[in-house]
C-alpha cells in the first residue's frame, strides 16, 4: 500500500510539472524568443483586427489580391490538403479549372505565365503568403480593378515583399492580407 501511495504522489507531481510547468516554460520562451511578445501577429484596418497574418484568407474580388488556393476553404480548424496524389483525375481536374479560372481574371497572361502556387493548394491550406512573381501577375488586374497606376500597386507589392531570414533561410513572400490591406489604406488617402 505505501508503494501505491509513493507512486500516485510521484505520477501527479509528474502531472502539475509537465502539464504545467512545461506549457509555462514554452509560454516564457516564446515571450522573450518570439515574434510579437508570443502573441499572435494581427492586422488591423481602421482600428479594428481584419485577421491574422499567418494564416491565409479568401479573397476572390478582382480589387484584391488572391492568395493560394486552399483545400480545406481556409477553415483554420480544419487545416490540411486534399491528400490527391497529382496524377488523380479529380485533383487534375481541379487545378485545370483553376488555371482556367485564373487566365480568365487574367486574360493578359499566357498559360505558362500562370505561377503553380496559384492554382494549387498548399499542404496545410491556409498560405497567407504568395511569391513575389505570384504578386506580380495579379498587379494589372488589381490596378484596372482599382483605377490606380499599376507602378503605385507594384510599389506596394515590392515594399512588402520580405526577404529571406539572414539571406539565407526561406524564400522570397508577400504577405496576402497585409498587401490587401495596403492597398485598402492608399485608396482611402
Amino acid at each position: 500500500m505505501k508503494n501505491l501511495w509513493i507512486s500516485l504522489k510521484i505520477t501527479l507531481a509528474m502531472c502539475i510539472v509537465l502539464g504545467v510547468g512545461y506549457v509555462l516554460v514554452l509560454r516564457g520562451v516564446s515571450a522573450v524568443a518570439g515574434p510579437n511578445g508570443g502573441e499572435a501577429d494581427v492586422v488591423t484596418l481602421d482600428g479594428q483586427i481584419v485577421g491574422a497574418a499567418n494564416v491565409g484568407q479568401s479573397f476572390t474580388d478582382s480589387t484584391h489580391f488572391w492568395g493560394r488556393p486552399s483545400a480545406v476553404n481556409y477553415n483554420g480548424g480544419g487545416s490540411g490538403g486534399s491528400n490527391k496524389a497529382t496524377t488523380n483525375p479529380e485533383y487534375l481536374a481541379e487545378v485545370e479549372q483553376r488555371v482556367q479560372d485564373f487566365l480568365a481574371a487574367h486574360p493578359y497572361l499566357s498559360r505558362a505565365e500562370v505561377p503553380a502556387e496559384m492554382v494549387t493548394a498548399s499542404g496545410s491550406g491556409l498560405d497567407p503568403d504568395i511569391s513575389p512573381r505570384g504578386a506580380r501577375v495579379q498587379v494589372r488586374r488589381v490596378a484596372e480593378a482599382r483605377g490606380l497606376n499599376p507602378a503605385a500597386v507594384q510599389r506596394i507589392v515590392d515594399s512588402l515583399t520580405q526577404k529571406p531570414w539572414l539571406g539565407l533561410f526561406g524564400t522570397e513572400k508577400v504577405n496576402v492580407l497585409r498587401l490587401n490591406v495596403a492597398l485598402e489604406e492608399m485608396c482611402k488617402n
